[in-house]
């Protein structure tokens, strides 16, 4: 059984994906893991949430992921972040986002994402037009 606590697990986590660093991020994915992105769906394990987020992040210069709040109980991690997408030399785009997730054994085995996709269509349009094509 891994000593590694919970949020050092999921600060780890995010600290890759700001980075885009899947290798690594990834690493910390239980195979079974059940990600869900509301309002996106769900996709399974490390496979899965690499699939999701390295399309999405493809566009993006930078990211930034501003911690504003987290709460531990257990092996559940709540964290509410704003989410900073930079799109070009000096335009981002900006998403208040709560990420659930469970920890076990020093691997994410739940990660659920709630934020308003409409918040971010508004200041990223190509995005929205590249989720209807």
């Amino acid at each position: 059984m891994s000593q590694t606590k919970p949020l050092d697990v999921v600060t780890a986590f995010l600290k890759a994906m700001e980075a885009m660093d899947y290798d690594a991020g990834c690493k910390l994915i239980a195979p079974d893991c059940e990600y869900t992105n509301l309002p996106m769906g769900t996709a399974q394990g490390p496979e899965g949430v690499r699939a999701t987020l390295e399309p999405f992040f493809a566009p993006t210069l930078s990211n930034q992921f501003v911690v504003l709040r987290q709460v531990v109980d257990g092996d559940l991690v709540v964290i509410e972040r704003l989410d900073r997408h930079q799109l070009g030399p000096d335009r981002w785009a900006e998403l208040p986002v709560t990420g659930v997730f469970e920890v076990r054994d020093g691997l994410i085995t739940v990660w659920r994402e709630y934020f308003d996709l409409a918040t971010l269509f508004r200041q990223w349009p190509e995005l929205q037009a590249a989720m209807a094509a």
